[in-house]
């Protein structure tokens, strides 16, 4: 007797009455471990498309998955075959938010076919979200034309958070309705609020494929486009689609702990994995405050360096013209060993582009003790230039160094499978908040940045500048809460490091980590109002607070605090100018709140440690 498999459902039932497409149509479902979010796959109608729900919900209708390769619409009379299932259930390290990752999900593998073309379909479902991707083998001058793929959110005009598309991936974050976005061109992540749930979409393992962007059109679907590679590409290997990420979560604090884009890429090497070498933390950096570096006063920043207890130097662009460049960075090197602080040095992507140079040039690097390489300018995220960001980590691991991005493209989860990468910027940060170029950001994209950007991965925002004549509307508060907020395992700060050794809050300066083990979004938070986290590293918990556009009161309850009593550092707005903090000191316990007022474009930090 044939067995029908339990994971594919036909519908036969009604044969006799429907046309044969119909009646030959296919469906696999895939539930999440706690059986609470399940992906349904589709071939209705010859068109293959997922929709997604969770706790019974839906939140996206049925969205097209698909590719044109060699002239064939993959996602056109599609049919679907045998599934193979598995599971994934594994821990890692992780670097950011959390100390831990867990990649817990089920996941089909669906056979296809469309007009004699045999791919696969990849669909990933954890309690946190949802991966779709296509998969085919490797072929001789395949030409991969176009992406086909979508996302059809099942409420007609939500409220999403959205970035206009830019291979830079620095343009502002704003609130908008989903119809405002029809015909416009947009980047990934995005997030959406779909009842009560809060919805982010964006590609994960995006490595041998031109990146993505979206466009929406008039039904409201938001579809995905190769906006760096119109034409398409040409390829012997393999064509593995990036996958299609569909982040759901019940609050902001499920929101900003999701791990699903680094679940989805391979973990890394045993050699990589714990490697000793591999060390997160905070640096000091010159551009912002002061340009380019100057060649005589490099012992000065490390003796800065040492004093805020920062691990690293950033040397940054500029060190290149130097009249003495290799002597000057090797003394800079030795010196600042010397002291107990790692070099970093940044370069030209144009320099790293050919292999041998790239080796070459990484080697030379090693062998002077340099510990990290921030690497800019790359170009557009094509199929080639997404290939060249693992090329750049690989051979940046094989000597040992830790790697920033620079001008990049976002976060696709990568990092899970080459940890060296501790950071990249692919967003709108204080360098662009800056006077010399005459720039402000909005005064509500630092508070849309922590539930867009920062859910898909780390980002070198560059914070925490004091100068009254850069704040530009922030506040004090505001401008040290972005240390706390903008996650980044390398964390390079953008204040001149005396107003940082003179500020009142130097010891809280001094304490900020850059990674954590815990994080809670607060109470009153909310994309373009305010963001509020509660985050702890070790015993000592740090809370980072932005505002908006309007001033207005906060209460912080303390419930999140282990019992006993809490020393706490408290760095409030002062009511009567940007450039002051209010500060306090008292005891508290885990029954009590914190209550203060927000100005427009301000903050809060306190920081809150064991009393005994």
């Amino acid at each position: 007797m044939l067995r029908r498999s339990a994971s594919v459902t036909a519908i036969v039932g009604m044969a006799l009455a429907l046309p044969l497409s119909a009646a030959q149509a296919k469906s696999v479902t895939v539930a999440s471990p706690d059986g609470k979010v399940q992906a349904i796959v589709s071939d209705t109608a010859g068109k293959l498309s997922y929709r997604v729900t969770v706790d019974g919900q839906a939140i996206l209708n049925p969205s097209p998955i698909g590719m044109r390769v060699d002239g064939v619409e993959l996602g056109e009379d599609a049919v679907i075959g045998a599934v193979a299932r598995s599971k994934t259930d594994s821990r890692y390290r992780f670097d950011g938010g959390k100390a831990e990752a867990v990649d817990r999900a089920n996941v089909a593998t669906v056979t296809l076919t469309t007009h004699g073309t045999r791919f696969e379909a990849d669909i990933h479902v954890a309690d946190d979200g949802v991966g779709v991707r296509l998969r085919l083998p490797a072929k001789p001058e395949q030409m991969v034309e176009a992406d086909r793929s979508g996302w059809k959110f099942a409420a007609p005009d939500p409220r999403v958070w959205v970035t206009r598309i830019d291979p830079g991936y620095e343009q502002v974050y704003e609130s908008r309705t989903l119809r405002q976005l029809k015909g416009r061109s947009l980047g990934l992540p995005l997030t959406a609020k779909i009842g009560r749930y809060y919805v982010t979409l964006s590609e994960a393992a995006v490595v041998n494929y031109g990146d993505s962007g979206l466009s929406a059109d008039a039904s409201g679907m938001l579809n995905t486009f190769l906006y760096v590679d119109p034409m398409g590409w040409t390829t012997y290997a393999p064509v593995v689609q990036p996958w299609r990420v569909t982040i759901i979560a019940r609050d902001l604090t499920g929101l900003v702990n999701s791990t699903l884009v680094q679940n989805l890429n391979p973990p890394p090497a045993p050699e990589l994995a714990n490697a000793d070498w591999i060390r997160p933390g905070v640096s000091s950096w010159q551009w912002l405050a002061i340009g380019g570096p100057r060649e005589d006063d490099q012992h000065q920043w490390v003796d800065w360096t040492k004093q805020l207890g920062y691990p690293y130097y950033l040397v940054d662009e500029g060190w290149a013209s130097w009249k003495r460049k290799w002597e000057t960075m090797e003394d800079t090197v030795r010196y600042a060993e010397s002291q107990g602080v790692g070099i970093w040095v940044w370069v030209h992507s144009n320099e790293m582009f050919d292999r041998n140079q790239r080796r070459a040039t990484l080697r030379r690097y090693a062998e002077l003790g340099i510990v990290g390489v921030k690497v800019d300018f790359p170009q557009n995220p094509n199929f080639y230039w997404t290939t060249w960001y693992e090329d750049f980590a690989r051979d940046a691991a094989a000597e040992k160094l830790m790697v920033d991005f620079h001008g990049a493209l976002k976060p696709t989860g990568t990092e899970r499978t080459w940890p060296n990468v501790l950071t990249r910027e692919g967003v709108r940060g204080h360098e662009w908040h800056i006077t010399r170029y005459h720039r402000v950001l909005p005064g509500d994209h630092d508070t849309i940045l922590p539930f867009t950007r920062y859910v898909v991965g780390p980002g070198d925002y560059t914070p925490t500048v004091f100068a009254p004549r850069e704040l530009q509307g922030n506040s004090w508060s505001h401008e040290l809460a972005q240390a706390v907020l903008f996650t980044s395992p390398f964390l390079s700060m953008g204040g001149y490091p005396p107003t940082y050794l003179q500020n009142p809050a130097l010891d809280v300066i001094k304490a900020i980590p850059a990674v954590w083990d815990e994080t809670i979004v607060l109470p009153g938070s909310e994309p373009g109002t305010m963001a509020g986290f509660a985050r702890r590293h070790g015993k000592d918990w740090f809370v980072g607070v932005i505002n908006g556009t309007t001033a207005r009161p906060l209460k912080i309850d303390l419930r999140f605090l282990g019992a006993g009593d809490w020393k706490l550092v408290s760095l409030a707005d002062d009511p009567a100018k940007p450039d002051a903090f209010a500060r306090t000191e008292r005891t508290v316990r885990s029954t009590g709140s914190i209550d203060t007022t927000l100005r427009a474009q301000g903050g809060f930090v306190g920081w809150l440690r064991p009393a005994q």
